[in-house]
């Protein structure tokens, strides 16, 4: 609501209060009302400039954030989805093949990820979504993706400093509508596009009450 909103408010209400006061009992002088409207007007406007401070606040802090994306975007290359609630991040945080350990070059984007999320997303839920490439069984990449996405859950609540609450993790190993190069896959870098996670906020709920 802007400052024209809450003013149009702010007068319809104050003609309903002069209304009522035409009804008032006698012995109530005019100065008396006065001071009532006086009084009444005083207290509204201060609302408003509460209200009007608190969407100032607000935007202030939208644009901050939308600045913070963008430098992501610039500096990692991490593109991002908004869908229903929730904010998906596609981080570049690859895995050499057949493993699980967070290459040192991926750190620089997690901890930017949960400076981010620190800031803007203290109630959200951090889902950490874990693939692979499609080299393997179906049922050892579903493993595979498991463990690289907890290997990126305990960096994010350790060096990030997130609550470890806040995040949970998710395995879709190689799931054909999930590979960033279909059929893409090791040994070697071949594939790597595909050996990855991603990073889901649910900014639409809150991590009070749920479980893992």
């Amino acid at each position: 609501m802007g400052k024209r909103h809450v003013r149009f408010a702010t007068s319809g209400l104050l003609s309903v209060f002069a209304l009522a006061l035409v009804g008032c009992p006698a012995g109530v002088t005019q100065d008396d009302l006065d001071a009532e409207l006086a009084q009444v007007r005083q207290e509204m406007n201060a609302g408003d400039d509460q209200l009007s401070s608190r969407i100032d606040e607000l935007n202030r802090r939208v644009s901050t954030l939308e600045s913070e994306l963008q430098q992501l975007r610039n500096d990692f290359d991490v593109t991002m989805e908004n869908a229903m609630g929730m904010l998906r991040f596609n981080v570049p945080v690859h895995f050499d093949f057949d493993r699980a350990d967070i290459r040192e070059l991926d750190e620089p984007v997690l901890d930017r990820f949960a400076e981010v999320v620190k800031e803007y997303y203290a109630d959200a839920l951090i889902t950490v979504e874990g693939f692979a490439d499609p080299a393997g069984s179906e049922a050892y990449n579903i493993q595979l993706g498991k463990r690289r996405a907890d290997a990126v859950k305990r960096y994010l609540t350790t060096a990030g400093g997130m609550p470890a609450d806040q995040v949970k993790t998710v395995s879709y190993g190689e799931s054909p509508d999930r590979q960033v190069v279909p059929g893409a896959r090791g040994p070697g870098v071949t594939g790597i596009e595909n050996r990855r996670v991603a990073l889901v906020v649910d900014y639409g709920g809150s991590v009070r009450g749920t479980g893992m």
